[in-house]
Parts: C-alpha cells; sequence; structure tokens
C-alpha cells in the first residue's frame, strides 16, 4: 500500500535544506546505521511512559567510534567469555535454593502472554529448576486467534495457574485512542499494564522473587550485563524505563496517561479506580514485602530463536500461518491486533520499522547475515497493517483518513520526504543513505 501525504499536511516543513529540516524527539540530526547488524542510531530506548508527553524527547541507541551499536556490543558479550554462563547457572540455582517453597504455594511469578519467551522461561523454572512460578497475564487489547490459542496451550499443554487480567473495556480504549492522538503511541496503556501488573500481583499474593525475560540491554539499553533485575528507583536506574519508582514522588494529578495528566481524566468524571490499573505499585509495600525482580536472561543466554523451539516443544506454542506484516517472521508478537499499529507508528516517528528490529536480532543471533536482512528490510519494512486496520480503527474510533493524517503530524522532517507523490525514508541501510 503506497502512502502519500494527507491534503492538510504542510509539506514546506519537509521542503527544507537538510540543515534546517525539523529533528522532532530529541532523535540526532545525522542519520547512522550500526556497521553490524542495521540498526538505526534513530532507535528510540524505553523511557518512563507516565512522563511521556507530547513534547518528550527520547534517549537513542549510541553507537562507538567504531560504527557498532550497544546492542551488538552487548551481545558480543554473550560469546566472548565475558560471561562464565557455567557460573550463572550456578547462581541461579542458588536463587531458586533460596526462594523455593515446598509447602505448594508459589514461590515466583512470571507475566507473559503464552508468547515464545514467556512460555519458556516459566517451563524452564518449573520444570528444571523446581520452582512453583505462577503466571500472570495482563490482557491484550484485542485478542488474536492464534495468541488465544497460545495462551490456551501455555496453560494447557505447558501445566502453569495463571491469573488472567482484563482491565476496564471503556476506559482501555479511551486510553488508547489518547495515546494514538496525543503521542502515536496506541500500545502504551498494554505496556503500563505489562510493566506494573506483575508486581501488584507478587505483592497481593506475597510472592517474594519475579522472573523478567532477557536482559534489556540485548536491545542496546544501557545496562550493564552484570545487572542482575530492575533498580528500586529512577535515579539507580541504568536506563529510565526499567525502574520501580515510575512516580518519584509526583502529584499524582500530574501524571501522563496518555500523553494526558490524570487531572484532566478526573476533572471530565473519570473515576480514579477506573485509573489505578494502570498505576505502578507503591515501591514502599515492594520492599517492605522483599519481593525481588531479576531477569532470567542475567543467568541464562537467551537466543530468541531457541526460545521458539523450546516452547513448540514444551508448551505447544504455534508460529502464525501467516507472515507477520512490517516483517518476515511468523512467530514473534501474535497476540495482539493491535501490534501491527504499533510497530507501524514507530516507523512513522523513528523509521525504525520491524522488519529492521526482528533481522537486527537475527544478525547479532548469527541466524542471518547482514546482507540478508538489508533484501528482507528493502521487501518487508514499514509495511502497512492493513490484516487488522477495521478492528484497530473501530476500536479507536477513528477512521483511515483521520489516521493517515495523524500519522502525517508526528513525522519528523529530518526522517522523510515526499517523492512521486509518495512519503519515503530519506535514508534507509538497504540503499546505503546514511550521513557521512
Amino acid at each position: 500500500m503506497k502512502i502519500g501525504p494527507s491534503p492538510s499536511t504542510d509539506l514546506t516543513r519537509f521542503d527544507r535544506p537538510e540543515e534546517q529540516l525539523e529533528v522532532l524527539y530529541g532523535m540526532p540530526r545525522y542519520v547512522q546505521f550500526c556497521k553490524v547488524c542495521n540498526m538505526s542510531n534513530q532507535q528510540p530506548m524505553s523511557s518512563n511512559e507516565y512522563a511521556h508527553g507530547k513534547d518528550s524527547t527520547k534517549t537513542t541507541l549510541s553507537f562507538d567510534e567504531e560504527g557498532v551499536c550497544h546492542a551488538c556490543r552487548f551481545n558480543f558479550l554473550k560469546e566472548t567469555g565475558e560471561i562464565d554462563w557455567n557460573e550463572r547457572e550456578r547462581e541461579l540455582v542458588e536463587l531458586c535454593n533460596q526462594f523455593r517453597k515446598n509447602d505448594g504455594s508459589y514461590d515466583c511469578i512470571v507475566g507473559g502472554s503464552g508468547g515464545k519467551d514467556s512460555a519458556m522461561q516459566s517451563h524452564l523454572l518449573k520444570y528444571k529448576y523446581g520452582m512453583h512460578p505462577l503466571t500472570v497475564t495482563w490482557s491484550p487489547h484485542l485478542y488474536t486467534d492464534i495468541g488465544w490459542k497460545n495462551f490456551q496451550n501455555w496453560l494447557h499443554v505447558g501445566g502453569f495457574d495463571n491469573f488472567l487480567y482484563t482491565p476496564n473495556g471503556k476506559i482501555h480504549r479511551l486510553l488508547t485512542r489518547n495515546a494514538t492522538i496525543n503521542l502515536l503511541h496506541p500500545f502504551q496503556p498494554f505496556i503500563l499494564g505489562q510493566k506494573t501488573f506483575v508486581a501488584k500481583m507478587a505483592a497481593q499474593l506475597n510472592i517474594p522473587l519475579i522472573f523478567y525475560g532477557e536482559m534489556p540491554g540485548e536491545y542496546g539499553e544501557k545496562i550493564s550485563h552484570k545487572t542482575t533485575g530492575y533498580a528500586a528507583s529512577t535515579d539507580k536506574a541504568e536506563s529510565e524505563g526499567f525502574s520501580l519508582d515510575y512516580i518519584s514522588g509526583r502529584d499524582i494529578r500530574d501524571v501522563l496517561l496518555g500523553g494526558k495528566p490524570i487531572g484532566e481524566y478526573l476533572d471530565e468524571g473519570v473515576a480514579m479506580a477506573d485509573l489505578k490499573s494502570y498505576l505502578p505499585m507503591d515501591l514502599e509495600v515492594l520492599q517492605r514485602k522483599g519481593i525481588d525482580f531479576k531477569y532470567l536472561g542475567y543467568y541464562k543466554k537467551w537466543v530468541p530463536q531457541e526460545a521458539y523451539y523450546y516452547a513448540v516443544e514444551h508448551t505447544g506454542f504455534e508460529a502464525n500461518p501467516l507472515r507477520t506484516e512490517g516483517t518476515y517472521s511468523k512467530y514473534n508478537s501474535l497476540d495482539d491486533k493491535v501490534d501491527g499499529f504499533f510497530y507501524f507508528t514507530r516507523w512513522i516517528k523513528f523509521g525504525v520499522g520491524r522488519a529492521m528490529m526482528d533481522s537486527a536480532q537475527e544478525i547479532r543471533n548469527h541466524h542471518i547475515t547482514k546482507e540478508e536482512a538489508l533484501a528482507l528490510m528493502r521487501r518487508y519494512e514499514g509495511e502497512y497493517p492493513a490484516r487488522y486496520e477495521k478492528e484497530f480503527l473501530d476500536y479507536i474510533s477513528m477512521s483511515r483518513e483521520e489516521f493517515l493524517e495523524l500519522c502525517d503530524r508526528f513525522r519528523s522532517p529530518h526522517l522523510w520526504k515526499v517523492e512521486d507523490g509518495e512519503w519515503k525514508l530519506r535514508r534507509t541501510p538497504w540503499d546505503g543513505t546514511e550521513f557521512a
């Protein structure tokens, strides 16, 4: 699907000398692609969503003097001998021995949807390390058929107890619409729940240990390979998106949901009780209960493709029979009909789409070459997610024309131009156009 500018879009912003083009979101003016994995230096790192407003800026993927990104450097450590994986597993065994309960109660908690990563994670903990994990799930916006099937297989084939939490549908739609209009970030309400729900369940049920999956450094976050889990407070976190203290003493009315202050929702008649699900757990409660947070990827060498094979074998995980739009894979992020628009809107804002992200990860794990990745990106990067378009647009009460016009407002002129009536990125790794 070819996409041109909406009639109301001010094209003069995109028709200036390159040094005068506006740069949005705090991204680097000069576009650079990693010499190893092709990833762009415009790639945003995780941030505090409760402070994410219209004028927020992003920290982006860093590169060294050799033109190699931090994600690649982090992944190199998995193979160079810097990390002793046998010693890390001994640490994991000691950790499990410390927290394991013998009275049949839950001794750890794993959040997830039944995708390949959460399936492998929970199965390893239960069946290899003898833990008794509770799995918990913050519901997707709109389940896909394959997502629901994999969720059920996770529990019934893999063999796990689970709490599935579905937030107030009316409020979830409201926040999703606002996050789309204000931030072009339709996935934000899900991310808020995904990051905070596990901790709430651990505190509610007095489960002392939380396991997350891979280490954020795998994707370029400035987090040391020696970091075992989330930081207790924002000022101690190496990356602001991986802290337990997201609100940090701010007035609750000033906290942002969907790019809008909570105070404005309250003034409009939305009950605080309906917004509580999206707010993080009180840090003092977590500390008082002694709940610990760990990345399983710190202890186990994390390879996404191997997680897929493991989940297929042990929990009945199934790949999508159809290729995921915007990329070439069939087994990543399958459970939500909004998912494709999350990646599409990231491509609009940052020039980084799903094919770039998937292929960069597979280069780092030696599953494809850089040249193969370039060919895959050339074919699939930026593909419009038409398969669930109707459901998504109905969900946010918007027409295609309104959505595409909104997308134009979030395009950064330093990334985009109009060529032959169609939006084109000024620079891509597959055509060799990057700033010197």
